[in-house]
Parts: C-alpha cells; structure tokens; sequence
C-alpha cells in the first residue's frame, strides 16, 4: 500500500535530507514536487493546498534556519504534518458504557462491510472482548448466510434472527448478546449500489432504535475521491464515530487516506490489508506517516510477532536446532508462524528504507518458501518426522502431490540435511535459529 506515493515523496526527500542551506529555490523545487506526488496520489486539491501551504511556512522559519541540519528539518516538518494529516493520534472504538456496546458497520454495497464485521470480530475476541456478529441486511441475497459462514471460519458466534425487518432484528441480536454474556454486537447493515434515501432512512431507524457506542463507515480505497464524498453524505443524515479502509493493500497511491480526515474530520479506526481475518490493522497516523516516508513502522511489525508467535514452540525448536533433532514437522510450523505474520515484501515495507528495496529480489524466497511449504504438507507424518526415510519412489510421489519437481524435493531434502549438518557444528553455540537455516539456504 502507498507503494506510488511512497516512491514519489521518498525520492524528493532523499534529496532534501543532504542540503544544507534551504533556500527559496530548493524549498520551491521540493514543494512542487510534494504537489504533485500528492496529487497523482488522488489526495482532495484542497487538501494538498493546505498541506504545503503549512509545510512551506514551516520550513522557512527559524526552526529550519536555527538547525544544524536544515535539510533534515524540512523531513521532519514533512513527517509532522502528514501525521496531522492522517488523523494526529490513534483512535479506538469507544466501547464504553453499558454492554452489550453496539458497533455499527455503514456504507455502500461492495466496499466490504461483511469481510470487515467478521475481520472486527475476530479482533475484539483477540483483545478479550466475546463479540455476537449480526446482519441485518434483508436486501442482499443471503447477506445474513455470508456472514454466518464467515463466524464459522473465525470460530466467531453469528446471530440469526427470523423476519424482514431490520430494525427487528438488530433488537433480537442485542438482547441475544444480552442473554449469553456477548459484551460487544458487530452490526453488518444493508448496503447499496449507490446512495439513495431508503438506505439512508433504514439506517437511521437502526441508529435511532439501538443508539450504538460506534456507528463506523467502510469506505473502499479503491474508489479514491468517491469514497470521501459518500462519507460526508453518509455524515450528514448519520452520527458517523470514524472510518474502515478496506482493500488498503491493493492501493498503491493511498490518496484516500490522506484526505478522509482532513475532509471529513472523521479518524480512521482500522485499515483491511488482506484477506485473513488477521488483517485487519489498528490505524496509527504517525506509523503510517513513517511508512509512507521511508522511515519503516518497527512497532507494528514487533506487535505482529507478538500476536502470532508462540514463544514456546519457537523455544523449543531453538532446542531441537541446537540438539540437531528438528524434523520437517518443526521446520512447518515455523513457516506457518512466519506467515502469520505477513509476506516477506510485506515485512521488508516496515522495515526503514525497505522499500527501497526491489520485490523481485525478494520473490525467489517467497516462491522458495511456497513450494517448499507444499511440498512439506504432501509428506506423510512419518516422513516429515524421519526425511531418511524418503527414498526414490517417495520423492515422485511427494513431488506429484505437492505439484512440483522431484529436482524441487531434491533441493529442499538437501538443504534440510545441510541445514541439520550445520547445527551439529555449532552444537551449543548461541545465534538466532532463523540466521541459523537461512545460512543453510532457506528464506532470503
């Protein structure tokens, strides 16, 4: 995400950070730059307006000219500014009051108000919340069946109501989280094609029958300017508490996150990156500022391995490393952590400069890692548990079913044993378990 912005505003500041006088010149060079980065972006013209109107007052004051470094001081006011832009601070889901609190998802047909419920589900469970998920769109055919399905997947309990009316329903699916302790109801509202007043009244008699803590719009990036314009129409007849961007992953100019909150006044609560229920990221304007800039986002990165890594499973694998007794059982679940947390090109954008850093470098390893994967699941238990045991007429057959080469099985059995080599030489040595198979050739 942002990828196009990104390479724009980091290619203009690489060139600010290394100057040492700011002058009228440089600053205006930079600025017109900015300008059109931005703009290409689909970011609102009013909002870029005012954006480096504020950046151009700020860089030439005294504290540019008062700085050791003018050059980087320009960033900094850069990087100050856009994280103004993008909302200040991270704002939550007010969650307060009474329970059961209602959340209430709003927007148009298509934007992903469904997936994004069940995604919200899934993350209130993970911070200690029981959410009920409940649909009340009676429009859509089986809206309400998709959304249980979706709970199914999630391990989430969906509620389904009988009737037509939803206003009806949304009272059943409260005081059924009333009754089975659901501290929290995720309402799925109907949606359109396009804005008409029916949906508007539906919604508003929703709102005005449950008064819920969170009425939030999801929003798609991809429809760029439109979608601000329909939250500030949706604002109008609703008391909209903050935004979803969905689809965030897929938009490489980013040009609606940077104008929602500056036109709107509404915060981003969280932005969709993918289509795991996992991805479903808390929005913190001075992390994205810093992603978008160059300059890496090291904490959400260190809370994705928090959330997906079992610290004692990976404690006892660094054992069997060490002891040169893991098996291909091990070496899967570490791959299966490791995906939790998200692709390699996904990891390498919150790390500083990491963009800068070309995908097809990276695409072997991640191509490597797929295959390997495949083939390590069309092993039997045994097999993964005993590789000495897979011999000539194995290798084709895992190869068969896994979809690959026996040469692919060949490689992956060799660097296995090279990697299992390796960790009798070290023996006790300390080292990360991870440097330790990358060396062996597996990863990037």
């Amino acid at each position: 995400m942002f990828e196009h912005i990104s390479q724009r505003l980091q290619r203009t500041l690489s060139m600010m950070r290394g100057v040492v006088r700011v002058d009228e010149a440089s600053l205006g060079e930079a600025l017109r730059d900015l300008r059109m980065a931005l703009l290409e972006a689909d970011v609102n013209f009013g909002v870029v307006k005012d954006f480096l109107a504020v950046v151009g007052e700020r860089a030439q004051g005294q504290e540019v000219l008062d700085s050791l470094s003018p050059g980087q001081q320009v960033v900094k006011i850069v990087h100050e500014e856009m994280v103004k832009l993008l909302g200040g601070a991270r704002v939550s889901l007010r969650l307060e009051g009474a329970t059961p609190h209602v959340v209430m998802l709003v927007g148009l047909q298509g934007a992903g108000k469904t997936t994004t419920a069940a995604k919200l589900g899934h993350r209130l469970r993970c911070s200690g919340h029981s959410p009920l998920l409940a649909s009340v769109d009676v429009h859509r055919p089986a809206a309400r069946e998709q959304l249980a399905q979706m709970a199914t997947s999630a391990s989430l309990q969906a509620f389904e109501g009988d009737g037509d009316d939803p206003v009806d329903l949304a009272r059943q699916a409260v005081e059924a989280a009333r009754l089975n302790g659901r501290d929290v109801v995720v309402l799925d509202t109907a949606g359109r094609l396009h804005l008409d007043g029916t949906m508007m009244d539906e919604a508003a008699a929703l709102v005005e029958a449950l008064n819920p803590g969170d009425v939030v719009y999801v929003a798609d990036s991809l429809a760029g300017q439109d979608a601000v314009n329909t939250v500030s129409v949706f604002g109008g007849r609703l008391p909209l508490t903050g935004t979803v961007l969905t689809k965030l992953d897929g938009d490489a100019r980013g040009g609606v996150a940077m104008s929602i909150v500056a036109v709107t006044g509404l915060p981003i609560l969280y932005v969709g990156v993918g289509e795991r229920f996992e991805d479903l990221e808390p929005f913190h304007p001075d992390r994205i500022a810093s992603r978008i800039l160059g300059m890496g986002d090291i904490l959400t990165l260190i809370e994705k391995a928090q959330d997906a890594v079992d610290v004692e499973k990976t404690a006892d694998m660094e054992k069997r490393l060490r002891e040169a007794t893991f098996t291909f059982e091990d070496f899967r679940e570490q791959m299966r952590q490791m995906n939790k947390i998200g692709s390699i090109s996904k990891l390498f954008e919150m790390l500083p400069m990491g963009r800068g850093i070309d995908s097809k470098v990276l695409a072997p390893a991640e191509d490597d890692m797929r295959r390997f994967s495949a083939i390590i699941d069309s092993m039997t238990a045994e097999e993964r548990c005993h590789p000495q045991t897979i011999d000539g007429s194995r290798r084709r057959r895992i190869a068969k079913g896994s979809g690959t080469r026996v040469q692919d099985v060949n490689q992956l059995l060799k660097q296995f044993n090279t990697a299992r080599k390796l960790m009798r030489k070290l023996g006790r040595q300390r080292g990360n378990p991870l440097d330790m198979m990358r060396s062996a050739g597996f990863g990037p």
